[in-house]
């Protein structure tokens, strides 16, 4: 999710948190449900909009927001990183975003970009509230999960097609077992410096070549 994280900070970054646009370029930047939040440092009580209460897995006014609530529902992978995100947003009160999973009421992994701001009191400047929107983003993350696994799934199967046809054509062609005959594929690919898919493709032609003495040449390409 780079690509989704940079073009939020990217938005953020051109537009004041009390723009009314910010909530419509998100909205079509991620194709995702968007939430409001404050934070109001002193006392450590969140107020949500209802989108972020729902997000959360919560009806809208069942429970307090507090940062204890909001960080317990974080991932435990994921909780010292947001910590640290929003420590650094009271002390800075510089725009910031972050993607990350919580566990909503219900039990549910959900992905959540969470952009915000701080605000400042005008005599002192003391940054006194954080203020910004949840994005939930887990079916964009889902998606490109899944669409990740099918090309890892696609590129381990083309990677062990050949490496599994040569191995059986070896164990035919040596008449041992198809693990022995795996191992004396890699000792050659080692031995020769050459890729074991490589090899493989190499054993797998000459076995397929139609001549009329495949099993001596095969034979002959392992020593």
């Amino acid at each position: 999710m780079p690509w989704l994280l940079a073009d939020i900070e990217n938005r953020w970054s051109r537009m004041s948190v009390h723009d009314a646009e910010i909530e419509h370029a998100l909205a079509r930047g991620a194709g995702q449900q968007i939430g409001r939040y404050r934070l109001d440092l002193a006392t450590g009580v969140w107020w949500w909009s209802s989108e972020t209460f729902l997000m959360h897995g919560f009806a809208p006014g069942d429970v307090v927001p507090t940062t204890a609530l909001v960080l317990a529902h974080k991932h435990p992978d994921d909780r010292d990183r947001v910590r640290q995100v929003l420590e650094q947003a009271r002390r800075t009160g510089e725009p910031f975003s972050s993607l990350h999973r919580i566990m909503d009421a219900r039990g549910r992994e959900r992905s959540l970009v969470v952009v915000g701001q701080g605000r400042r009191r005008a005599d002192t400047g003391q940054v006194i509230e954080l203020v910004g929107y949840f994005i939930d983003v887990t079916q964009t993350v889902r998606a490109e999960a899944a669409a990740r696994a099918e090309r890892d799934i696609a590129a381990a199967a083309h990677s062990r097609g050949p490496i599994d046809q040569a191995k059986g054509m070896v164990a035919l062609a040596c008449a041992v077992d198809p693990e022995e005959a795996f191992r004396r594929l890699r000792r050659v690919s080692n031995d020769r410096n050459v890729p074991l898919r490589e090899l493989a493709e190499q054993v797998v032609g000459t076995a397929t070549s139609g001549a009329p003495d495949v099993v001596r040449r095969v034979v002959e390409m392992l020593r």
